[in-house]
């Protein structure tokens, strides 16, 4: 059986009809942005795609996951990259997808940066170092470090991250375990310049408060 009619069979029918609507990488990016931001006030999660959309709410790993599952509906591969950063950051994750022989990425974050890439990069490599600039810390240092290879979800059956309900931190270590590239050489990591005032500025801009209310 296909990946994508074991999807359709552990799917309701209503989940059905949502993924339908998310035939794009374009599209599944417009539905992320409209989700307010998980900030967790209950403890830490890590929820399926049928909980986000049950929810209405994702922080980056679940968001990727949602974006991963609506790709696989549409017979696309769900990919997702991880990016891991020094202890003193956090890490994020995103979707790959390529369109027109060319790499983009789907991303659920709060803020204005880390955010949705076209699909104008040659390699998984390339895009990765697109969000180098952006991963700061408040003191200006640049704390990106590593970028997995391409984790492909459908190693795993539907069932076990599409509809699970118990969280899944078992698929949160096995991408953190997987094979990680580092960034740069340590050498050149040791030149690194701090970033400016103004760009430490523009990490403040935030798209979702706590409160629920989106600014745009």
């Amino acid at each position: 059986m296909s990946y994508v009619k074991e999807m359709g069979i552990i799917l309701s029918p209503s989940e059905n009809k949502f993924f339908r609507g998310l035939a794009t990488p374009q599209k599944i990016q417009n539905y992320l942005d409209t989700l307010p931001i998980n900030f967790e006030r209950r403890g830490e999660t890590y929820m399926s795609p049928r909980r986000v959309i049950r929810a209405k709410t994702a922080h980056c790993f679940e968001g990727a996951l949602l974006a991963a599952a609506a790709l696989a509906f549409h017979g696309h591969k769900p990919i997702l990259m991880d990016f891991q950063t020094v202890p003193e950051d956090e890490d994020h994750v995103v979707t790959l997808f390529k369109q027109a022989g060319r790499w983009g990425a789907i991303s659920k974050t709060n803020h204005a940066i880390l955010r949705y890439r076209d699909p104008v990069y040659g390699s998984p490599r390339e895009l990765a170092l697109s969000y180098f600039h952006e991963y700061l810390e408040w003191n200006g240092k640049k704390s990106l470090r590593n970028y997995s290879a391409p984790y492909d979800l459908s190693k795993f059956a539907p069932k076990k991250w599409v509809t699970e309900e118990e969280d899944l931190v078992w698929l949160v270590d096995a991408l953190d375990d997987s094979r990680h590239f580092p960034i740069a050489p340590k050498k050149n990591l040791r030149l690194l310049r701090k970033a400016a005032r103004v760009e430490l500025r523009a990490m403040k801009t935030v798209e979702w408060s706590r409160d629920g209310k989106r600014h745009r």
